[in-house]
This record gives C-alpha cells, structure tokens and sequence, in this order.
C-alpha cells in the first residue's frame, strides 16, 4: 500500500490520517493503524507516546496539507472573486466529505484542546484568508462596499463543509454544486 522508502513512522501517520477520515478517533484503533501500516506491534509506542500523540501528528499532517492546497488556489491568479471562485470550484472528494471538517463532528477530537487545535487553527486560517481577499476585491470595487470580508468568509467555509455533509447525505455532489453556484451568484461582481 506504501512506498517501500516510506518509514515505519511515516506509514503510521498515513494510515492514521486515512482511518481518522474513515472512521473517526474512536473507530481508529492502534490494532487498525497497524495492520494498514504494515507495522509490527511494538511500533506505534517506539515513535508515538500513543494513539492520542499519533493522532495528533496525523491531524497536524492533514491540516497542513489542506492549508497549502487552498492556498495555492487562494493565492493563485486572478481577481479576488476568480480566486474565491476557484477555492470553492477547486477539486474535491464531495462524497467522501473533508477530512478536517469531519473531525469536528468527533467527539474525542473536539473534547481534547490538543487534537482540536489544528482543526481549529485550519478553518480560522481559511476564513482569514478568504476575508482578506474579499476585503481586496472591496478596494478594487469588484465587491460592493457593505460586504464583511469575515461574514463572507464564514458564508464561503459554511457552503464547503455544508455541502459536503448534504452531498453525503444524498449520495450525490449535486447538492455541493448547487450550495456553491448559489453562494457564487449572490457574490458575483457588481457590473462596472
């Protein structure tokens, strides 16, 4: 399943990643993250202090990874609009749902302040971001005036994790597509 160059405890911090995104905390036992890591039984406790410190590797990983996707889009070409545009058109596992997002529905994540950290610090991150873009398109009079870059961002995460949750529940990205086309035209440049 992994490279064989990748390192037991790289293996660990993957497998944790997939099955915290499966399965949730609790349904992520250390006898699963072994068996998907191919690790021996002794291994998680040799590089982790346990589950709790694998799991929080784990989650810090998926955090960074979806911070740098959505800043490569965030920051890409573009007017602001084009760029918040792209951040919600942008590729994506609808039916699988996010895997940041689906943390906060887990209860052990989100009662433990460490694992709920980075979770927290990624979605902040996010709105800042998105906030910050709306702002500009303010500036640049693409946006009219009375908008709240911090109300719009808050909008434009809800539209994501939303969506994924009722395109999950329908079992079809439809209902993704139509939150985000909404939410697109009521955002739409003012005509110059």
């Amino acid at each position: 399943m992994y490279s064989s160059g990748m390192s037991t405890s790289e293996r660990l911090i993957e497998s944790t990643r997939e099955l915290l995104w499966e399965r949730g905390y609790v349904g992520t036992s250390p006898k699963a993250i072994l068996e998907r890591a191919d690790a021996g039984q002794g291994s998680m406790y040799h590089h982790f202090k346990g589950k709790p410190d694998l799991a929080l590797a784990a989650i810090r990983r998926t955090a960074e990874e979806m911070r740098a996707t959505a800043e490569g889009v965030l920051d890409g070409p573009g007017t602001p609009y084009e760029r918040v545009e792209a951040y919600l058109r942008r590729e994506r596992d609808v039916l699988r749902g996010c895997p940041i997002g689906r943390l906060t529905m887990d209860p052990d994540v989100i009662a433990s302040a460490e694992l709920r950290a980075p979770v927290e610090e990624t979605l902040d991150w996010i709105r800042a971001r998105v906030a910050g873009i709306v702002e500009e398109g303010k500036e640049q009079g693409q946006f009219v005036p009375s908008l709240d870059g911090r109300e719009i961002a808050a909008a434009v995460v809800a539209t994501v994790q939303g969506g994924y949750v009722l395109a999950r529940a329908s079992g079809s990205p439809a209902a993704f597509d139509a939150g985000v086309r909404g939410l697109l035209s009521l955002l739409a440049p003012r005509p110059a």
